[in-house]
């Protein structure tokens, strides 16, 4: 009777052993397989990237849809002007990044917004994509090697390319590295002296404060 009763106690650790191996199996797949998508999207989308078709108004990026398909993604939109603007997967685009070391590209978004930032990395502040002066770039740090996720792996000299919606394509390199509280906003506005300069923020690992790379445009 004891040994019966102990065996199905067994049974049943061990039911609930296969359950969630298989639900962590489900869980890692589901997540791999979304950052492939995510990953693949946003590299054809740079890739493809030429600048804007004309000079026009931002987009109106509420109407966001997660689920369209890929190729959707690369073509234009026109605005209430008439002007035809490059939009991912709904979003107005201002340019492009490329972090060679960390294997990184996104479009650059022209508005932060909570759907935004999961889909790609967007802009924050300042005074426009390889401009003179200092623009902010934001992305989050899921720690599974999405949008600004290795960021914490970059170093001084670390080449970042920028292309805009002029199609300029402008290099920069990272000359600054360090961590900061979340309201910390002092680096926003900086004497750049007419260099344009590129600003990434992001969270720590551990969400308990901001990592920021500063970069000036190679001259």
């Amino acid at each position: 009777m004891f040994e019966s009763k102990y065996s199905k106690v067994l049974t049943v650790i061990l039911v609930i052993v296969i359950i969630a191996v298989l639900g962590l199996l489900g869980f890692l797949a589901y997540n791999y397989y979304q950052n492939y998508i995510i990953s693949r999207d946003t590299s054809a989308f740079v890739d493809d990237f030429q600048g804007e078709v004309k000079d026009g108004e931002a987009n109106d990026n509420g109407t966001n849809t997660t689920d369209e398909n890929p190729f959707d993604q690369l073509q234009d939109s026109e605005t209430s002007s008439g002007n035809t603007q490059k939009t991912y997967k709904g979003f107005g685009v201002l340019g492009t990044i490329e972090i060679p070391a960390t294997n990184l590209k996104y479009p650059v978004l022209e508005k932060v917004t909570k759907k935004s930032i999961e889909t790609a990395v967007a802009f924050l502040y300042g005074v426009g994509l390889n401009q003179p002066g200092n623009s902010v770039i934001i992305g989050h740090n899921y720690r599974n090697g999405l949008f600004f996720s290795n960021n914490k792996k970059l170093n001084i000299g670390d080449k970042i390319y920028i292309t805009d919606n002029d199609g300029n394509r402008v290099t920069y390199s990272i000359y600054n590295k360090f961590e900061t509280t979340p309201e910390d906003t002092s680096f926003y506005q900086r004497d750049t002296a007419g260099i344009p300069e590129v600003t990434l923020s992001t969270c720590t690992d551990d969400s308990s404060a901001r990592l920021i790379i500063l970069a000036k445009a190679d001259q």
